[in-house]
């Protein structure tokens, strides 16, 4: 058998004597600058601003939210012939509804005739359509008015373009 090689006795007095290596501490990944953090917090600050923006915004449109679900129950009532005589007038009601949620109510509910065609006209920047104005007339003087299947798809178009587009002031 071979004999295992032993190292000398001052070798392992230095092997003895040695110790592990010092590892230094981890990079920190915190900027090492004030500057640093400083744009970290700025830019923190600026994105919980614009989110509560946003959910500000979100919260003060919710009535638009509602009357656009309402519109789409009235498209639904109109195409129905059971309840196609009721959609007309729930339609002026989810209007005037709808311009009480985001004017105050001694301007909008004295409103009747052409003071309410012309308020929605002003208050969307645009002509709301003669559609929308020819029935609001109507229904004004004859509530049993019931458009036709064309006219009808006018005047709820002209009546989502309000809902969604109308301006109010702050």
């Amino acid at each position: 058998m071979e004999q295992e090689a032993r190292p000398d006795p001052i070798t392992e007095a230095a092997l003895r004597s040695l110790k592990d290596i010092a590892v230094p501490q981890p990079v920190s990944w915190i900027p090492q600058t004030w500057g640093w953090m400083a744009l970290a917090l700025i830019l923190l600050a600026a994105i919980l601003l614009w989110a509560l923006v946003l959910y500000r915004r979100w919260r003060r449109n919710a009535y638009r939210r509602e009357a656009l679900r309402l519109l789409d129950e009235i498209a639904d009532d109109f195409r129905r012939q059971q309840t196609r005589d009721g959609a007309g007038a729930r339609l002026g009601e989810l209007l005037k509804r709808t311009a009480l949620a985001a004017w105050p109510r001694k301007t909008i509910a004295a409103m009747s005739g052409t003071d309410w065609i012309d308020f929605l006209s002003a208050n969307q920047g645009s002509d709301i359509g003669e559609s929308l104005k020819s029935y609001l007339n109507d229904l004004e003087y004859r509530s049993g008015a019931t458009p036709s299947a064309d006219a009808t798809n006018d005047l709820l178009r002209d009546a989502r373009r309000w809902i969604e587009r109308h301006h109010v002031s702050a």
